[in-house]
């Protein structure tokens, strides 16, 4: 792959087409689900394995690995494997900082504390 022209950047300027739109939502439809969600706050704070997961967020191992694996083909996580265990990790900064920012913006409301910029 050629070297990108531009350094990465937290800030896309573009004017979102039926492509960026479609791909945003099939990202927030993912995010819809609180088992998904908890997942993927989790490996926030870094990579784990499904046994560490299931411990997490209460889930059956049957349904983490489910939630995981559709993580994982809508390109959200990505994984590696250390002999027999495979490990998660979120694939990015931007799905990281999302997961964040929602999860902040729940305590907001939840808690009553006025909103910022």
């Amino acid at each position: 792959m050629a070297p990108s022209l531009n350094p990465p950047s937290l800030n896309h300027r573009v004017e979102p087409g039926t492509e960026h739109l479609l791909a945003a939502t099939e990202m927030f439809a993912m995010l819809a689900d609180p088992t998904r969600l908890g997942l993927l706050w989790h490996l926030t704070n870094g990579e784990a394995d499904v046994t560490a997961l299931t411990g997490a967020v209460g889930a059956s191992r049957t349904a983490v690995s489910q939630h995981l694996a559709k993580l994982r083909f809508t390109g959200l996580v990505d994984t590696r494997r250390e002999g027999r265990r495979v490990v998660y990790r979120i694939r990015d900064g931007h799905v990281a900082r999302l997961v964040r920012e929602g999860l902040n913006h729940a305590d907001h409301r939840i808690t009553g504390e006025p909103a910022h910029d």
